[in-house]
This record gives C-alpha cells, structure tokens and sequence, in this order.
C-alpha cells in the first residue's frame, strides 16, 4: 500500500502544484484567465461531461435492470439466469474500460455473487480499440524527457501485438546511443521508483533499488523489449466512473437488507485494483521483486523490468519469447505424463511459495498470464546444497519456442513434439506476465487464513465455519451463524470420507460449496483472502488438466507444516 499512496499522492501534487504556478503568474491577465479556465472545467465542463456519462451508462444499464425477470424462466436449468448473466457480460463490454475491468474483479467475488454470474464475468474481453500511434509517440516521448522517438529507438513496430482496458503494448528496440545517456545518469535510476520529495520514501524507495533492481543486468543494445503504454487520458474516464459508481453504491446500501454486500467498501477496493494499474512503475517494481524472491528458482521467470526506462505511463520490460500456456491446455490429450506434471508442479509450487513463503502474490493468475519455455540443464550437489543450472542458452530455448510456434494446429504433432523434448532431456520453465496487481495479506488476514485452513486440514468443520464468522468483515451481518457452522462441519465430514476412500481431495470442490454458504449466509470476507481463494481454484483447475492426480489439499499442508512459522511473520 505504501507504492499505492506514494502514486496518489504524486499524481494530486502534480496537479495542485502545475495550478498553483499558473495562478500565482506575475501576469495578471494570465492569473484571471487561469482562475477562470480552472472555475468553468470544475464546475461546468467535468459535471456536464460526468452527467452525460451517467446518461450513457444507464441507457447500457437500464434495460439490463429491467430484463431481469428473465432469470425466472426455467429456474431448474437456470436458462433464463444464464442469458442474463451473457447480458450483463455484454452490458460491460459496451460500457468500457472501468466496467470491464469492474466485472473480471467481479468474477472473482464468489462470495457475494452466484457461481453462474462469475463464470460469464470470467469471459470478459476487452473491446478496447488501440490508440493511435502518433498519441503513442507523443506520451512515449514525454515519459523519456521529450526526446524524439527516432532518438529513443532503434526500431519500433508500430502495430501493437497487445490490446487492453488500460494500455496496449508493442515490441521495439531501445538505441543504444539513448541507452548509455540514460544508465550513465544514476540519478535518473534512482528516482524511478520516488513518487515524492518526502525523505522517508526517498530512503524507501533505495533500499528497494539496491535490493531488488540494481542486482540485475542492464539492458542490452540490438535486445528486443516490450513497450507497454497505457491509453491516452484513461485516467481522468476512470476516475469519472468511480465517482459514479460510488454514488450508486451508496444509494444501493441504503436499501434495507442490503447493507451485509458494503458496496461502498467494495468501491474502495476496486478503485485501489483500479489506481495500482494506472501507474506502471508499481507493476514494474513488482517485477522486480517477484524476480527477486525468485532468483534461486532458474525454472520460473519473470520479465526484467527496465526501470531507468520506465515511467507512470511507459513500462519497459523484458519480453517473453515463450508459448502461451493456453496452448498447451487446449491439447487435449495428455502431452506427455512427465512433462505436463512438470509444468503443473512448478507452477503450483510457485504459487505456494508466493502464499506461504513471501506473502507477495501474483493476483491475476489465470492462463492467459502464463506462458511456457523448454530448456536443458545439469545438476550437481554441494555440501547439502542442490542446484539446476540451465546448460541451454537463450537463443537454444528461443529456437525451440520458434519451432512450437510454428508447427499446424495438430494435437498429435505437438504432442510428439514434446514427447521428443522430454526425452532429450529438457523441462519446463513457467513465465508469469501481467503482474500489475499482486495480493499481500496483513499480519491479521495472514493470521486467519493459517488458523483457517489448519482447521480444514484437521478436518474440523465446525471450528472453521465459526472462525470464517468470527474474523469476517462484518460478523453482525452474518444470519443463522449456528446453521452455517453445522453446514460447513457437514460439508468437511463429507470431504474426509471422499479422501480416504479416493486418496485426494479436490481443494476446489470445496471452496465452491464454502463460498455458496458463505453468500447465502451473508459472512462478508476480506476482499484480499478471497482473491486468494480464487486464485487456488483457478491453479487447481489447470494443473488437474495437465496432472489428474494432483493433490494440492496434500501439498497445501505440506507446504503449511516444512515451511511456514506464524510467529515470523
């Protein structure tokens, strides 16, 4: 939270400060015609062009409203409720950046929303339309202190290979000339990551820079890197629509019985997922510290965030030559037994150690953010130390991924192509992209998620159902707090009985049954533990496509008993 508040505050003094300048001009007519300007866009211009936002979204949102009986139509196979769920999915879409980024948040809300709703949420796109690349150019440009493009750039494709809500990215190569001018002034390194002139985030903002930046290695010339840009005043329409969508939030808790959702809370939290995406220094910094938890691990990557290059609007990262993991989940067929099990134990270790060990956790896990690379390595011991060491090089693991890349779209071909790699003696390497939210618990939520999955381990259901009551949000909202207890007690005798007759239990199964009770009983959970919640349920579905034995309950309280102490952390 500390990067988050820091960028807030920068972006408010940026603000009150460029005003200030002009209104305290030693010219009088330009003081009057500043005043003037800033009174009529206050107070004129920004509620007009808010009023006829409004206007806009309730023509999208309305007849939405309106057709809602439809979710009465075959109630049993929840026809209707599903046709309305794709009209919802739809409504966002149109409604634009904010809202789709409001409904894949949404998604993951499993706790207040039907399991139906959150699946359609699921497949939210964007229909962002890129913008064009003369503006590019120019918000390129004034992040690198106005340089021109040509002398900022070797070569730039000017067709981005990326298009979201929020920015859009492109790959290019920095020239070289511009590199040196710019790693050879240290002070434009070091104020990367200082979002003001106070000195205790100065100090911060070092120790982070010693930590976790200047350890890695500098960019190099003729090296491809992606460009990510964020869209042109996308900051001003999200900040509109939190307004908006505060207001109705509002009016929302204010009807009887609906108080238990804290929309206005909810508002709070999203306009924090939205603010940490608008400034892309934070998703840089997060690269750089998950690169740094990670260094001992040469089989997970993540890019090399470029950080003297990167500003609030322009992030300059490392790209990933890799297959996308989506890929490999639509073979269906099995690709290879050790193989798949290998990408599906990295990838759920990764995770673990995320949670357990770092309590720094990638937030938006889902396929489309992870990619594959294959690679050779040897081993050797060292007084009691086991090390991989990659005996591939880059260029090795960028041929085999071209290769992949550019084989038909036959199942069989790829299937004997990894087949092939395995045997020759290569693995896996999980990448994770698009780490621009990332979920920390505080020592109070670590605390609860340990004491509560100790009694899921233990098998006791009745403890955890009292324990998800007692340290929800809001434990007075909670209704028949006694039935859920006995609810969720039954529920866990059921799972124990399943795992000692089939040998795993799947950790999914359960939560999904947990979140039901805890929407119908109104026990309103921390948004950061059910993000996690989520993010188990989304890895336990991949790796069960690539392992079918998996068994992460098992693991989870593996994990949980070698390496985790509560009172260290």
């Amino acid at each position: 939270m500390g990067l988050y508040s820091a960028s807030c505050h920068e972006i408010s003094e940026q603000i009150h400060q460029s005003r200030s300048a002009r209104l305290q001009s030693s010219n009088v007519f330009a003081r009057i015609w500043y005043n003037l300007k800033y009174k009529i866009s206050d107070y004129v211009i920004d509620p007009i062009i808010t009023f006829t936002r409004c206007v806009e979204l309730a023509c999208i949102f309305l007849p939405l409203l309106l057709s809602y009986p439809i979710c009465l139509y075959d109630r049993k196979r929840q026809t209707g409720a599903k046709l309305w769920y794709r009209y919802i999915r739809w409504s966002a879409e149109i409604a634009g950046a904010s809202f789709i980024k409001l409904g894949q948040w949404a998604a993951t809300r499993a706790d207040i929303l039907p399991k139906g709703m959150c699946e359609e949420l699921n497949n939210l796109h964007s229909n962002s339309k890129a913008h064009s690349f003369h503006q590019t150019k120019k918000i390129v440009s004034a992040s690198f202190g106005n340089h021109s493009f040509e002398e900022i750039f070797e070569e730039f494709n000017e067709t981005p290979v990326g298009v979201g809500a929020i920015a859009q990215v492109y790959l290019a190569k920095i020239n070289q000339k511009f590199i040196k001018e710019v790693t050879d002034d240290e002070e434009k390194i070091a104020s990367q990551l200082k979002f003001n002139k106070n000195p205790d985030n100065q100090s911060r903002y070092k120790s982070i820079l010693e930590k976790f930046i200047i350890q890695d290695d500098p960019l190099k010339s003729n090296q491809q890197v992606a460009i990510k840009v964020l869209h042109p005043n996308v900051e001003v329409k999200i900040r509109r629509d939190l307004k908006l969508m505060r207001f109705f939030a509002n009016f929302i808790n204010a009807i009887p019985t609906m108080e238990w959702l804290s929309l206005p809370d909810e508002v709070d939290q999203f306009e924090i997922l939205m603010r940490l995406q608008l400034d892309l220094r934070i998703e840089g910094y997060n690269l750089a510290k998950f690169r740094y938890n990670f260094k001992d691990k040469p089989d997970i990557h993540f890019p090399k965030p470029y950080l003297s290059f990167t500003s609030r609007c322009v992030l300059v990262e490392e790209y990933m030559h890799a297959i996308p993991l989506e890929k490999l989940l639509s073979i269906h067929k099995n690709f290879g037994q050790n193989l798949s099990k290998e990408v599906s134990d990295k990838g759920l270790d990764s995770f673990l150690q995320m949670l357990i060990l770092d309590n720094f956790i990638h937030a938006d896990l889902h396929p489309g953010n992870m990619m594959v690379r294959f690679y050779k390595n040897t081993h050797y011991q060292h007084k009691k130390e086991y090390k991989i060491i990659k005996s591939s090089n880059e260029s090795e693991t960028n041929k085999i991924t071209e290769e992949f890349l550019n084989l038909p779209d036959d199942q069989d071909l790829w299937c004997e192509k990894l087949h092939d790699l395995y045997h020759q003696g290569y693995h896996a390497e999980i990448c994770f992209l698009d780490v621009g939210i990332v979920t920390e618990l505080n020592q109070v939520d670590r605390v609860n998620f340990i004491d509560l999955f100790k009694a899921l381990s233990d098998f006791d259901g009745y403890k955890a159902g009292e324990l998800m009551i007692e340290r929800s949000r809001t434990p007075d909202s909670a209704i028949d707090t006694e039935l859920f207890a006995m609810k969720v007690e039954k529920l866990v005798d059921r799972m124990k009985q399943r795992t000692f007759a089939l040998g795993n239990l799947s950790i999914g199964d359960l939560l999904e049954q947990v979140m039901t009770m805890v929407r119908k009983h109104h026990v309103r959970m921390e948004g950061d533990f059910i993000s996690i919640l989520v993010a188990i349920l989304l890895l336990e579905g991949i790796g069960r496509q690539l392992d079918p034995g998996l068994d992460l309950f098992a693991r989870f309280v593996y994990a949980m008993i070698f390496d985790y102490d509560v009172e260290n952390y």
